[in-house]
């Protein structure tokens, strides 16, 4: 039995344009074709599917993914333990953040204030306030940091609401953009490249082009930043890099 791209895609939850991409890079290649050329997937075609999700939700990139799926010497059922061991580690994490976060809101609820061990302990043994540090320390004499401070000083609390209002919105609609295997150089994501140097420019401190690529590179080099928009979605944090880079080549043309 074989199945449409159109129900092939009903049935993963994915767009029909996701299988054709997979089909045009040579990771998901339909099995047949119909008389008229229509691409028919087979119940083993589903099999990979299954399988490439999984790694996809696991943050593995396309690449990657080819590559642990075609190696001969790798049975089938080691891609399945090795995917319950790593969403296995996954569940127990989101547990305990889960279990932080209820715990934060019935603090709240009953007028408790948290101490800072108390706040953190989801994250180990990291320190919230070396980040502040470090950024005065490599940013500090610069204007950018001057002009940030300024700004930041004078925001009330109904500012602070709107800027993490801003934030959520942008990192849900940017999330689900990159579930969608939407490409790094598409125009959605270069449009929401752009909202992201904007914000910054509004809020802070005015951000080039030139200068927004340097931010891209350092969220994926700096380990901390690259687990901050990976938390998001996995791989986010290089797919943002690449939007940014073409949304800095196509205002600079």
């Amino acid at each position: 039995m074989s199945y449409s791209v159109g129900q092939v895609a009903g049935f993963a939850g994915v767009t029909v344009r996701t299988l054709h991409h997979y089909d045009d890079i040579g990771l998901l290649v339909p099995s047949e074709r119909s008389h008229a050329g229509h691409r028919r997937y087979s119940d083993a075609d589903l099999d990979r599917l299954q399988q490439i999700l999984f790694y996809r939700e696991l943050g593995f990139p396309l690449e990657e993914v080819a590559a642990l799926l075609d190696d001969p010497d790798v049975d089938p059922r080691a891609h399945l333990r090795r995917q319950h061991e790593l969403l296995t580690a996954r569940i127990e994490q989101l547990q305990k953040m889960a279990a932080a976060v209820e715990h934060a809101m019935e603090a709240r609820k009953m007028g408790i204030n948290l101490t800072p061990e108390e706040k953190f302990e989801v994250f180990g043994d990291k320190d919230p306030e070396q980040y502040a540090e470090e950024t005065e320390q490599r940013w500090g004499d610069t204007e950018a940091y001057t002009e940030s401070q300024r700004r930041v000083a004078t925001y009330t609390k109904e500012d602070w609401k709107r800027i993490q209002a801003e934030v959520d919105d942008w990192q849900e609609r940017y999330a689900a953009l990159v579930a969608a295997d939407e490409p790094p150089a598409g125009e959605a994501a270069m449009d929401l490249a752009e909202e992201h140097r904007q914000h910054v420019s509004r809020w802070y401190f005015e951000v080039s082009y030139e200068m927004h690529t340097c931010f891209a590179e350092m969220y994926v080099s700096d380990e901390r930043f690259k687990a901050y928009y990976d938390s998001m979605r996995p791989g986010l944090a290089e797919h943002l890099k690449g939007a940014i880079f073409a949304n800095a080549a196509r205002h600079s043309s």
